[in-house]
């Protein structure tokens, strides 16, 4: 929840929707229109899109951006009094008690550490302090700022009682949630639709993108455009049909700053200090909760394409489309024979 408002139609960029289904009403559901509700506000340092498909949803449409409000208010590392803020501020010196989102967020950001061998790291935040890519005090820091913050990393040394929810970590350590957040407040937007009786509907949160139900106006479902990296928003490399999913893209392309010539993006190594170096360009996840697929987005870069690939995989209800600086596009097993590349300037990599 770091990126910069002069990033928020390149943010907005990564994934287009369009839509192309059908679906049935239940008894338990809202009857579905054909043309949306939608409402569209700069929240989370991005933009926000809703699309509900159900009619006079104004007053759930205000409880769906109070929400993401109030969720940016918890989670944020950067509003004073925020639950993240306040355990970064108490580091070193006593556990902080939360909200008990927040808990169940911190929980599987940890769980997600550990599953991943540290390549994803909630502890990351003084890294990511050192740099400030996506704000104007984005600089490259000097290899000795890197290396004294380096020890300060370490999610296993994340202390957390279950019971009283609280949460402690040690003098010099900072959390940072950016990386998974975005998907969690989706997850719980999609909770409160599902509450109010919305079974079709839209949620973009500046790239993670949930959709609900299937599309009311074609029969395969929503039709999910990939972003070409390289290209302004809407240009896509090809899409997928799919239903009541999460579709999360993370790319070099988002967030960045220059420094004597060489380019140096946001997504950064856990285990260095530095920005990941490999061929992907960029990277789309699908899966079924957004929380899940935000961290995979990223953890993903640093797993590379092939072990990603191979990681991913083995993962159940998880899918991925990785894009090479080659052009190259290399797709999971269970998109293989779905996915339509549409795009000339690029190939299906082997």
């Amino acid at each position: 929840m770091k990126k910069g408002i002069a990033t928020l139609l390149l943010v907005c960029s990564i994934i287009f929707l369009i839509a192309c289904g059908n679906k049935k009403e239940t008894t338990s559901q809202l009857p579905v229109v054909k043309t949306p509700e939608t409402r569209t506000e700069s929240l989370l340092h991005t933009v926000v899109q809703l699309s509900i498909y159900h009619e006079n949803q104004k007053e759930t449409m205000d409880g769906a951006i109070e929400l993401i409000k109030e969720m940016e208010n918890l989670l944020s590392t950067s509003v004073e009094n925020s639950d993240i803020y306040r355990i970064n501020q108490s580091a070193g010196k006593e556990p902080v008690k939360v909200d008990n989102r927040t808990f169940e967020l911190i929980e599987e950001a940890m769980k997600i550490s550990n599953i991943s061998q540290g390549r994803f790291d909630l502890t990351i935040g003084v890294i990511n302090k050192l740099w400030n890519i996506g704000s104007e005090q984005a600089r490259k820091p000097d290899a000795a700022e890197i290396a004294s913050s380096l020890p300060y990393i370490g999610y296993e040394r994340v202390k957390l009682n279950s019971k009283e929810k609280t949460v402690y970590i040690e003098e010099g350590m900072s959390l940072e949630l950016g990386a998974i957040s975005k998907g969690y407040i989706a997850d719980q937007v999609k909770k409160y639709l599902e509450k109010q009786g919305v079974s079709t509907a839209i949620i973009n949160l500046g790239g993670n993108v949930v959709v609900m139900g299937t599309s009311p106006n074609q029969e395969k479902g929503w039709k999910v455009g990939v972003q070409d990296p390289d290209k302004v928003r809407g240009e896509t490399v090809g899409h997928v049909y799919q239903t009541n999913r999460s579709i999360v893209t993370s790319g070099i392309y988002e967030r960045y700053i220059e420094v004597d010539g060489q380019v140096y993006h946001h997504i950064l190594n856990p285990a260095t200090g530095y920005p990941v170096e490999n061929d992907i360009s960029g990277v789309t996840v699908f899966t079924d909760t957004s929380t899940q697929g935000d961290a995979l987005s990223t953890t993903l870069f640093i797993y590379g394409i092939r072990e990603g690939l191979d990681y991913i995989n083995d993962l159940e209800g998880v899918e991925a489309v990785f894009i090479d600086k080659d052009h190259g596009v290399h797709l999971s097993d269970g998109l293989k024979d779905k996915f339509e590349l549409t795009n000339k300037e690029y190939h299906l990599a082997d």
